[in-house]
This record gives structure tokens, sequence and C-alpha cells, in this order.
């Protein structure tokens, strides 16, 4: 099995608590999210219409789908309420320093 590559992000206060910030990773949009003390990666993708989650609400833990509100867990990637029936793809984070790593 491969040791994970974890690659740099951004900066840890470009993400303050509450906010989303949008990056790109070896071509694939990904959305770190600044909830409950903690920093979320996920796709920039709803499982469900396949709409980006950027403009979505993020709240205790969870990002929503603009479109049809569907809410997914950051840590699982799960999905809380209809109408998505798919997870979301996650990411696994570390923080170094001041830099927001991402395991691609």
């Amino acid at each position: 099995m491969a040791d994970k590559q974890f690659v740099a992000a951004a900066n840890v206060e470009e993400v303050p608590a509450g906010t989303k910030k949008l990056v790109e990773i070896n071509g694939t949009e990904v959305l770190l999210c600044n909830t409950r003390d903690t920093i979320y990666a996920v796709r920039n993708l709803c499982s469900h219409a396949y709409e980006k989650l950027e403009d979505g609400r993020l709240r205790n833990g969870w990002i929503s789908c603009p479109v049809h509100g569907a809410r997914f867990n950051l840590e699982t990637g799960d999905p809380m309420n209809p109408p998505a029936t798919i997870p979301v793809d996650i990411y696994e984070v570390e923080i170094d320093g001041e830099t927001i790593k991402v395991a691609v």
C-alpha cells in the first residue's frame, strides 16, 4: 500500500472559522471547510445532482448542496438527508505549521 501524498493546499489564515475556500489539487476542485474547530476537505461536487458545493451552507460539521438542500457530513462524506443517497468524496487533512495539506 502506497503512502499517502499530502499536498499543500492553503494557509490556515485563508480559511477562518465558519468559512470555506476552493482550491484545485491535481485537477480536482477541493473545498476546504472550517467548522467545529476543524478543517475538512471535500470534493466540490454534490453526489446527487453533480452541482458545486462551494455556494452551499456550511454549518455545524456539514455542508449543504445549494440546489436541492442535501446535507453532507464533512467528517465522513455521508449524506444526512434526501435527495442525496451517495456519499461525497472527502480527503484527509493535516496541518503542518500554518499550511493546510490534503492527501491525494
